[in-house]
C-alpha cells in the first residue's frame, strides 16, 4: 500500500507541473517578449534621430528650392 501512495505522488507531481507551471510560464514568457518588442532599442533610437535630422535637412532644401523657383519662375506651381 505504501508503494501505491508513492506511485500516486510521483504521478501527481508531473501532472501538477504540466497543468499549472508550464502554462503559467508560457503566458509570462510571451507577455514579456511582447512588452520587450514594443520598446525601441538604443540603435533604433539613434537611427530614428538620424532620420529626423535628415528629414529636417531635406525640408530646408525643398523650401530653398521653392524660394528660388518662386523668384525665377513665378508660375511654376500652376504648370503641373
Amino acid at each position: 500500500m505504501n508503494a501505491d501512495i508513492d506511485f500516486d505522488l510521483l504521478l501527481a507531481l508531473p501532472i501538477v507541473f504540466l497543468v499549472i507551471v508550464v502554462p503559467l510560464w508560457l503566458v509570462l514568457h510571451y507577455w514579456y517578449k511582447s512588452r520587450a518588442s514594443k520598446a525601441l532599442s538604443k540603435a533604433d533610437e539613434e537611427t530614428l534621430a538620424e532620420l529626423w535630422q535628415l528629414s529636417e535637412k531635406l525640408e530646408r532644401r525643398v523650401e530653398s528650392l521653392e524660394t528660388i523657383l518662386d523668384r525665377e519662375a513665378p508660375d511654376w506651381r500652376n504648370k503641373s
